[in-house]
């Protein structure tokens, strides 16, 4: 099994590494990042990148597609190199999966018109201009298309996708040698849990964490 992670600049790292960290654990699979061209790619903060050691090109049937998100995906809506390659990756994949804004270059590919989907809370409303029904569940499986809410979704969705391939206790198994056990010191995680100044702060800088400019 092959799982392929594309990258492209300033994408949100744990959106790529959290799948990574999960999904590269099932048995007898191959994880690669692959992007438009071989070598590094820069993260959203500029300060660290992952190695993309192939292209899209060179993989062009991967069993399952993970596209990751981060400020860098509004440049990415009208990327044919990279649409082009979810496309055809997804006309044979077994699996096409997001995490964060990541959905919303699946629905700018065309793959989720008529479906239910997530992303990051402050996107959610983007996903209805293409046909989409936005959800705030974490993980969202509507057919062969699972999509993950914001950055840390991407470990669950990891798991969730896992308990589907290998079974659930094989997700176990991986859950435990992650010891991924969410303990966070503040409840906050959500819109509906923050507290209403909190909520108030994030949506004014949204216009930097979604990308539609750089920050100041």
């Amino acid at each position: 099994m092959q799982i392929a992670i594309a990258l492209y600049d300033r994408f949100t790292a744990l959106d790529a590494v959290g799948p990574y960290e999960t999904l590269g654990r099932i048995p007898d699979s191959e994880t690669v990042f692959v992007a438009e061209q071989a070598g590094p790619v820069r993260t959203d903060n500029g300060q660290l990148a992952l190695t993309a050691a192939k292209t899209f090109a060179d993989v062009p049937h991967p069993d399952v597609v993970v596209v990751p998100g981060g400020p860098g995906q509004a440049a990415q809506m009208t990327n044919a190199a990279l649409l082009d390659w979810i496309r055809a990756a997804d006309a044979t994949s077994t699996w096409t999966t997001s995490v964060c804004t990541g959905s919303l270059l699946l629905a700018a590919a065309g793959l989720l018109g008529g479906r239910r989907a997530t992303s990051h809370w402050l996107a959610l409303d983007e996903l209805r201009g293409f046909g989409v029904e936005p959800t705030g569940d974490r993980v969202v499986l509507d057919g062969k298309y699972v999509t993950a809410a914001g950055v840390s979704a991407g470990i669950d969705m990891g798991l969730t996708l896992i308990g589907r391939i290998s079974g659930d206790a094989v997700a176990q198994a991986v859950q435990l040698g992650i010891e991924y056990d969410p303990q966070p010191p503040y409840d906050a995680g959500s819109p509906q849990k923050a507290p209403a100044e909190v909520v108030d702060l994030l949506r004014s800088t949204s216009r930097f964490i979604l990308g539609a400019e750089p920050p100041t």
